[in-house]
């Protein structure tokens, strides 16, 4: 299946039923006063997280929704019925905007939580509302509200415990592989992963998930390479691992390649560059243990990492348990302080995580704005130049007269 991650819809909602002028009409009874009915609400239009999706590509082909018209209110005191909702299932982590204004809606984040996106239009009123003491045969009925018509933007960040972040060809898809049943493919040369890959993890009793991205390169926050399109799936991650090989195939130093990383992470959200990050050093198979060391020693003397640092072969499983066994003990920590009483501490952890997600999700949205005006703005160009040479090509024509014999 196809991985997608933002798609655009357009959702309306069902109006409104009109109420109904009608009177009472029967046999032996005279003048049987009002007795039309109100109209049903129309349909409104929610998203609902469903754990078994990954993916907003079934929005890629199909980018329109409605939901149900409210029937119309009928005599004897009828009232219409309600028009039928519509449930559009996305993935967990989902990101709703709103086209028109820009605007955030919110996130669909847990499986079953339905989020309202356009609200059905209200039901009118039937003449039998109108009846009072001085107005005994009322005419007048009031129609229903048209339900709302929305451009959405939808954009999944992946959820997921730990992200692993790395130029291409760090070992990222091998260590994924080697620490749990995910299988993305890999390959002896760069650009080998195209989609994030989620993996989980045991340990124990315990698990968590980790989410591997495509390899970032200098320059890809101006656009190079796959670009830092998938950076936004480590937007809710609590702890990021650095992969650096030890032997660049290019000759590249390591801590040439570590500058690269943490350079285009910080151009593309300060909230992610301030994210737990650990140093992981890969591909120690490669070398020997002498060598490695040196390498690995002169790579922290010339960068300045505070945190700790693991030393890995993902083909040959050195390092792997006590790296997995670290992740999830720094994993349990946070949930203890997070659980801990606010009272006994002097900060409240889920509200800082919460203002670190939304700062997260600002800068990203601002980040993902630019970079569309930016593209839509060299398409306007590319459109204006071709144009120009249209133009050009008739000129060769101007001020030439056709005669037409009879």
């Amino acid at each position: 299946m196809k991985f997608v991650d933002e798609a655009s819809v357009q959702v309306e909602a069902g109006k409104g039923g009109d109420g109904c002028l009608s009177f009472r009409r029967e046999k032996y009874i005279a003048k049987g006063g009002p007795d039309g009915g109100d109209g049903g609400d129309g349909g409104c239009i929610y998203l609902v997280g469903d754990a078994a999706l990954n993916t907003l590509v079934d929005y890629r082909f199909q980018p329109h929704y409605r939901a149900e018209k409210g029937e119309h209110g009928k005599g004897k005191d009828c009232t219409g019925a309600k028009g039928e909702s519509t449930y559009l299932r996305v993935p967990l982590g989902t990101s709703v905007y709103d086209v028109e204004n820009n605007m955030y809606l919110g996130d669909v984040r847990q499986a079953g939580e339905s989020m309202l996106v356009a609200q059905g239009g209200f039901h009118g009123l039937g003449n039998a509302r109108y009846k009072s003491s001085t107005n005994r045969a009322p005419r007048q009925t009031s129609p229903g509200s048209a339900g709302d018509i929305k451009r959405l933007r939808l954009e999944l960040k992946l959820i997921a415990d730990v992200g692993l972040l790395g130029l291409p060809n760090a070992g990222k898809s091998t260590l994924i592989r080697s620490v749990s049943a995910a299988r993305p493919k890999v390959a002896d040369y760069p650009f080998t992963t195209l989609v994030p890959n989620l993996g989980v993890v045991k340990v124990g009793d315990d698990s968590f998930v980790v989410a591997d991205i495509p390899g970032l390169i200098e320059g890809a926050a101006d656009g190079a390479g796959l670009g830092v399109q998938f950076l936004k799936h480590l937007a809710r991650t609590r702890l990021l691992l650095h992969l650096i090989d030890v032997a660049p195939v290019d000759a590249s130093s390591p801590e040439e390649n570590y500058h690269v990383i943490e350079n285009e992470v910080l151009k593309y959200s300060k909230g992610i560059a301030d994210k737990d990050r650990w140093l992981v050093f890969t591909k120690l198979d490669v070398l020997s243990d002498e060598l490695a060391d040196d390498v690995i020693d002169e790579a922290l003397q010339n960068v300045a990492h505070e945190g700790p640092v693991f030393r890995i072969s993902a083909v040959s499983g050195r390092g792997l348990d006590e790296l997995c066994r670290a992740v999830q003990a720094y994993l349990v920590r946070l949930k203890a302080a997070e659980a801990a009483p606010a009272e006994s501490l002097d900060y409240d952890p889920l509200e800082v995580q919460q203002q670190k997600e939304e700062q997260i999700r600002q800068e990203v949205h601002e980040y993902s704005s630019a970079l569309r005006a930016r593209r839509k703005l060299d398409r306007q160009q590319v459109q204006d130049v071709k144009a120009a040479e249209e133009d050009d090509g008739d000129d060769d024509d101007s001020g030439v007269q056709v005669h037409y014999e009879p």
